[in-house]
């Protein structure tokens, strides 16, 4: 991956999450709701495996999830990790927004 396609990357997953976690802070009224619910999406991300097959044969399931975490190249790591800054500032703002008396919905 260039150079360019990284810091797009980067600055995509950091204002998606940000924006998907203001909303469902904002509608829901849970601060950390996307920061929660982030893991789950990066496991959905990477894994192969639907999620039915968690339930009939979880050992495969997390062997195969394990050995996906572990092949993540340096840059996967740094996209997913941008994300998850996005989805815990969009936290911060919230509470922010809230405590100096902002009221959403």
């Amino acid at each position: 991956m260039s150079l360019p396609q990284l810091i797009i990357s980067i600055m995509l997953f950091l204002i998606l999450f940000f924006g998907i976690g203001f909303l469902l802070n904002m509608i829901l009224r849970g601060t950390w709701v996307m920061a929660i619910i982030y893991p789950l999406v990066v496991i959905f991300i990477i894994d192969d495996v639907r999620l039915f097959e968690y339930f009939i044969s979880p050992i495969v399931s997390f062997q195969s999830l394990g050995q996906n975490f572990i092949g993540l190249h340096l840059v996967d790591i740094i996209i997913l990790t941008s994300g998850l800054i996005g989805a815990i500032l969009s936290g911060i703002v919230i509470k922010l927004l809230r405590k100096q008396g902002y009221q959403m919905f």
